[in-house]
């Protein structure tokens, strides 16, 4: 399968370059908005193809994302699997399945992202997956920007993969200069 996800992302303007405080925390000169690329439906459809191209020998029942992000990638990964999709949201910090959500006892999960770093907002859906006796095939994200470092615990594949350098605080060189970052991911959004 031709894979165009950098060509695409590159083309949505996905590629911010600035001073950034990641959903993780840390600090980063780059920031991937992957919302930038799915607000075209034709980009996210393909995304979505790669992604499910990477678990074609694999059985899965459900995709399940994270609010916000993982939500348009999820559902159309799903649509590319033909599967259920649904998606997990934070109440009051922890994340959750409302809405009627439900896994099966047994059923084959995978779980979708628009970005991974630090794998927070993954572990934080497998805690869902593990408490409805659900069994992970793996993940599924469109930019993992640890170029491939990140273990995740099972199969992870991504649309795209690149090391982008991060940061604490306490080392970033752009706080160092007197740069505030800004947040412009979704996380903590009410």
């Amino acid at each position: 399968m031709i894979n165009n996800t950098k060509e695409y992302l590159e083309q949505a303007g996905a590629l911010l370059k600035g001073h950034f405080l990641l959903t993780s925390g840390r600090h980063a000169g780059q920031y991937m908005q992957c919302a930038k690329v799915m607000q075209y439906p034709a980009y996210t459809e393909h995304i979505a193809k790669v992604i499910a191209h990477g678990f074609k020998d694999c059985e899965i029942d459900i995709v399940i994302a994270p609010a916000v992000g993982g939500i348009v990638i999820g559902y159309e990964l799903a649509k590319a699997l033909g599967v259920k999709s649904i998606f997990a949201e934070r109440v009051m910090g922890k994340m959750t399945l409302r809405r009627g959500f439900e896994i099966p006892k047994g059923a084959k999960i995978v779980i979708a992202e628009d970005v991974i770093t630090t794998g927070l907002s993954i572990s934080d859906v497998k805690e869902i997956v593990t408490a409805y006796d659900g069994v992970l095939v793996g993940v599924g994200v469109i930019v993992d920007r640890t170029g491939g470092e990140i273990d995740v615990g099972t199969k992870l594949v991504s649309a795209y993969s690149q090391k982008i350098l991060s940061y604490t605080e306490d080392e970033c060189p752009f706080c160092k200069e007197g740069s505030v970052p800004v947040k412009p991911g979704s996380r903590g959004l009410s």
